[in-house]
């Protein structure tokens, strides 16, 4: 243990910073855990006011090193394929990676309760209702709400996209460059109920996506039988949030676009106007430390949503600084700024995939040619594991960096688009052996 006997407070106990607490506390820290929020465990209000979230390989190696994987896995669902929905009702499948690789689909509030539960297992000491207000940095103080102080020997904001303490670092030091931005799109959550006897009214194994260019809707599935389903629409203008504004603007909308949908969630009208809008965007930091304080997750890389990285990044966040701990046995070796500098550089990675993500999920996942590029893909990494992952795998099924990811699916890419550009590829691709040879030489050739 490299952190006995050092204070450490953590802003934030949402899911990064009550898992990076019981990391902390395991190396050996006194650690205090401060949250503006009531104790979510007993505020079921806090329920459903966030999209699903979808634990990936990233998220999972940082559950595994601490022991609680298989707490976690209990109150998760595997989705091993998207189900696309077209307009006219059919059903396209597209599998995640291989046979048995699936992404699992777990509630934001049932997992940060979970975690809450194992830190404080943990000698971990979480302070609710206390909204952090001004932050020392040269003492390592911090200022709540009616005057409550609390001094550490580190700090660590992890107190999500709206940070409290980024803001702060922005203001306090000159060379703090901060960016945040909206996009043109927005999100609304809505929930197909189940069955009377508790199943689930569509298939359960996979994530859904009705993708209709502009806009879309995705469902996830629960515990309980329901689904969390999620409305990604542009702010203004053609198939907008805007251009929905009664109870029949919400059913011309959904009949004409999700029929399937207004079948499966009977409330929907009400759901709709009940639920609120809320933004889309992403935060960077060029710096996330300044003195002995320090940001992860959201506070310094909060994304879209539409890589299903941003919970797995932030856990990737703890479980990499861990190992960096390990190595330097301190947190004091001057090497970290150099690990958060190459943490910043993957992260924004991260972000960029997730942009480009947004624009497969709601056009090209309904695109046939770009359903056969990807049955290629997988047909080829499966002849040569060796020589090519996709990119999806990478980023959701590997350990490999979210830069070196992004670097080497731009290759792919662009070797791919060579191969769609014979004419006639779905015919050649299915007619002969020989054909697929020739396929197969054509992509060897390029990566050699």
């Amino acid at each position: 243990m490299y952190l006995e006997n050092k204070k450490i407070s953590v802003v934030g106990g949402g899911l990064v910073g009550s898992l990076l607490a019981t990391y902390l506390s395991k190396q050996g820290a006194n650690v205090l855990v401060f949250d503006k929020r009531s104790d979510p465990r007993k505020d079921i209000n806090q329920a459903g006011r966030s999209i699903n979230l979808a634990l990936s390989d990233r998220g999972i190696r940082a559950l595994k090193t601490l022991g609680i994987k298989g707490q976690i896995m209990k109150i998760a669902m595997p989705m091993y394929k998207r189900i696309m929905h077209s307009n006219s009702g059919s059903l396209t499948e597209q599998r995640y990676g291989k046979s048995q690789q699936a992404i699992y689909s777990v509630s934001r509030h049932i997992l940060n309760t979970k975690l809450i539960d194992i830190a404080e297992q943990h000698n971990v000491k979480f302070h609710f209702n206390k909204q952090c207000e001004e932050i020392d940095f040269s003492n390592n103080e911090l200022l709540f709400k009616g005057d409550y102080v609390s001094h550490s020997d580190y700090i660590f904001a992890a107190d999500g996209a709206g940070s409290v303490i980024r803001k702060k670092m922005g203001h306090c030091f000159a060379d703090v460059k901060i960016t945040e931005k909206f996009i043109d799109s927005s999100y609304k959550e809505l929930t197909i109920p189940s069955h009377l006897d508790g199943t689930h009214k569509i298939q359960n194994d996979a994530l859904h996506i009705w993708p209709r260019k502009s806009f879309m809707v995705i469902a996830l599935p629960n515990l309980d039988g329901t689904f969390t389903c999620t409305l990604f629409a542009p702010n203004k203008g053609q198939s907008s949030f805007d251009e929905i504004k009664k109870n029949e603007d919400v059913k011309s909308f959904f009949s004409s676009y999700f029929p399937d949908l207004v079948n499966l969630i009977p409330d929907l009208a009400e759901q709709y106007f009940n639920n609120p809008t809320s933004p889309l965007g992403f935060v960077r930091c060029s710096s996330w430390k300044k003195n002995n304080t320090i940001l992860l997750g959201d506070a310094c890389h909060a994304t879209v949503p539409f890589y299903g990285q941003g919970m797995n990044s932030g856990f990737e966040d703890c479980f990499l600084l861990n190992e960096w701990i390990n190595l330097n046995h301190s947190l004091s070796n001057r090497t970290i700024k150099e690990f958060l500098s190459l943490r910043q550089l993957n992260t924004e990675a991260m972000q960029d995939l997730s942009m480009a993500n947004f624009i497969e999920m709601q056009s090209k996942t309904a695109d046939p040619g770009f359903l056969l590029q990807k049955k290629i893909e997988e047909w080829f990494s499966n002849k040569h594991p060796d020589k090519w992952m996709p990119l999806y795998s990478m980023v959701t099924f590997s350990s490999v960096s979210y830069h070196e990811a992004m670097q080497k699916g731009i290759i792919q890419d662009e070797i791919m688009k060579d191969v769609m550009s014979k004419n006639n590829l779905q015919i050649v691709f299915n007619e002969a052996e020989l054909n697929e040879k020739n396929i197969e030489q054509q992509i060897l050739s390029r990566i050699s």
